[in-house]
């Protein structure tokens, strides 16, 4: 007999709904309880955000003596120009200067041929003696006259006939020294010399040539460059100090290159001129200087520098620490909570990357001299250390 066997199926376990939010409820009520409790606790205070500050630098106002100056264009213009020309003609015999070299007053520069002129001197020499001894012939007829006029053997008409030819050859005597000391002035002339202490250009006359007095190219031209002058420039507006600064001394004078990298050479100012250029508004000053390196050259252009006046201790701070606002100019200074100010200032004379402050500090603040590009009042600074790369601004 057949027995069936019935196997039974496995049961399938899974979650009803209900037990699903029952779970759920109860993970809630957890976490609201934990949240509670953790917030009846005391928490730590959060750290307070960095305050942001801007690094900057800064330096102190200096007290100093600053000289103010006035600044022109000038020319270097030697102190005596001489065309050395000949006085007599004749041949040019020689020339014994070199071109370029500096020359002494009474130098032998040149020689024109002397054979004419010292022959002229030469019988004018001779015509003296020869007047010399018909004098003396004249005055012993004289003497012999004037006795036999006392001897009645002569008339006293004869006597007087012969004090006048006297009188004549004295005259006559006189008439030829006078025509020797001619020649010998133009056989002078034939040796010429140098009339001042300068320096020789370049020859234009060579030796061989003919010369004569009515010639316009002179043989060479002599300079004098020690002292040199410079002539320059000045505003009209700046001729009252500069006279108020004559009457109290010399005033100094500087010739710059024009590019203001070096100084050539002091001076002083000698000479203003007596009538200001209406065109330009502007008044011609000579000054000069004992050049003894020749460091000026006739015709160079050099900036002229006068000293007008010193500001005795007057306040300076670096002209990069100038900022320029709508209402002129102002720096930056650090308060003693190390915040950033804006100062207004008066500025005066600006020179070699100082400038003067005439208002508005005392001396003793902290200026900010590079970084103000990012401040603005109140803003916290950090002061760092200049740096020796550091350029003159930002």
């Amino acid at each position: 007999m057949t027995t069936i066997r019935t196997i039974p199926t496995p049961r399938k376990h899974g979650w009803s709904l209900t037990q699903f939010a029952i779970i759920t409820l109860a993970a809630a009520c957890v976490s609201a309880a934990l949240f509670w409790v953790a917030g009846t606790e005391p928490t730590a205070a959060a750290p307070a955000p960095d305050v942001q500050t801007v690094p900057v630098q800064v330096t102190k106002p200096t007290l100093e003596d600053v000289p103010v100056y006035l600044d022109g264009i000038g020319t270097v213009q030697a102190n005596f120009t001489v065309n050395i020309t000949t006085r007599v003609d004749g041949e040019l015999q020689s020339v014994l200067f070199k071109e370029g070299a500096p020359v002494k007053k009474g130098d032998l520069l040149a020689v024109i041929d002397p054979r004419p002129y010292q022959a002229a001197s030469d019988q004018a020499a001779a015509k003296i003696k020869q007047d010399q001894a018909d004098l003396a012939n004249a005055q012993y007829l004289l003497s012999k006259d004037q006795k036999l006029a006392q001897q009645q053997i002569t008339t006293q008409e004869t006597v007087e006939q012969q004090q006048s030819q006297v009188a004549s050859l004295v005259a006559q005597l006189a008439q030829d020294q006078a025509a020797k000391e001619a020649a010998d002035v133009s056989l002078s002339y034939t040796e010429i010399m140098s009339p001042i202490d300068g320096r020789a250009g370049i020859r234009l006359i060579d030796a061989g040539n003919q010369v004569h007095t009515t010639d316009t190219t002179p043989i060479v031209t002599i300079t004098q460059i020690q002292p040199i002058t410079v002539v320059s420039t000045l505003r009209e507006d700046d001729l009252g100090a500069v006279r108020d600064a004559m009457k109290s001394g010399p005033v100094e004078v500087a010739a710059l290159s024009m590019d203001q990298s070096r100084s050539l050479a002091t001076g002083v100012l000698s000479v203003i001129n007596n009538v200001i250029d209406q065109n330009s508004g502007t008044v011609r000053i000579k000054s000069t200087f004992q050049n003894q390196d020749d460091a000026l050259w006739p015709g160079q252009l050099v900036l002229l520098r006068v000293t007008q006046k010193t500001l005795h201790q007057a306040v300076t701070i670096p002209s990069s620490a100038l900022q320029r606002g709508a209402n002129g100019f102002f720096v930056y200074t650090i308060d003693a909570k190390g915040n950033a100010t804006v100062c207004k200032v008066t500025v005066g004379p600006i020179e070699n990357g100082r400038a003067v402050i005439t208002n508005g500090l005392t001396g003793n603040e902290q200026v900010v001299t590079a970084g103000q590009y990012r401040l603005d009042a109140g803003t916290r600074v950090s002061v760092q250390p200049a740096s020796p790369t550091a350029t003159s601004g930002e």
